[in-house]
């Protein structure tokens, strides 16, 4: 399993945000995890890859294999080398369109063919196209749909195994965010996608498997089909028919 959380739970001071989470992430698949606001979602998204603990005061329980590795016995930056992330809103750095996916790479000390490693994250990102003649540009200048694949092409830059996606098209607009699902579709042949989205019929369109979390437990797991069709769980039903949330 590529992914294993055993009985994981975070708190924030005397504020409890996950509840022993049982949950396997198999590679080469999308799972959304979906749930009403303040349920524990991107909480959990941002355990995955030590994030959380950059808050004050929260206390970590449980164990985070990864490739059967407890995460919390690897260094950090370790971490989040094999498991990227993408941020609800684009977040490029002030930088050149090239520097900005060429900054992993150098980060981790990798000095050899920078422009072969930024032309092929680009070109992951479904975005070489449209930014080859402007890599001097300032990134700052693409549209919001352009940053967030850059900021995508950043994180495929460093070889990611896992990509973690915090509602990556909540601030987008339509015909953008139709390229973000296309590109996810795309990039699990090689990569293990886990999304946060409070949209069901994102979820549908691009998830293998989802996760229904509230009040801080895992209440249903299953196939994105099974959980839209046929959820065991009345309150999963009542979510995702729009009853509360």
């Amino acid at each position: 399993m590529l992914l294993s959380i055993k009985d994981l739970s975070v708190s924030y001071g005397k504020n409890q945000a996950l509840k022993n989470i049982n949950l396997d992430i198999e590679p080469n698949t999308v799972t959304a995890i979906i749930g009403p606001s303040g349920c524990g979602k991107s909480t959990f998204l941002r355990s995955l890859n030590r994030l959380t603990e950059l808050t004050p005061n929260t206390t970590t329980r449980g164990s985070i294999n990864y490739k059967e590795h407890n995460i919390y016995e690897m260094d950090p930056m370790e971490v989040r080398y094999h498991i990227g992330m993408v941020f609800q809103k684009p977040n490029p750095f002030p930088k050149s369109i090239y520097e900005n996916v060429a900054f992993g790479p150098k980060l981790n000390g990798y000095d050899n063919n920078l422009q072969e490693i930024v032309e092929e994250s680009l070109k992951k990102a479904d975005l070489w196209l449209e930014v080859k003649d402007r890599l001097k540009d300032n990134a700052y200048t693409l549209s919001g749909g352009q940053q967030q694949r850059l900021c995508i092409a950043r994180s495929l830059a460093v070889k990611p195994d896992i990509l973690l996606m915090d509602e990556p098209t909540s601030a987008l607009d339509p015909l953008s965010t139709a390229k973000i699902e296309d590109l996810m579709t795309t990039l699990k042949e090689h990569y293990t996608i886990i999304i946060v989205t409070h949209n069901m019929q994102q979820a549908g369109r691009v998830a293998d498997n989802v996760a229904f979390f509230l009040n801080g437990e895992l209440i249903e797991y299953g196939s994105s089909e099974k959980i839209f069709t046929k959820p065991f769980d009345k309150r999963t039903e009542d979510y995702i028919t729009g009853r509360f949330g």
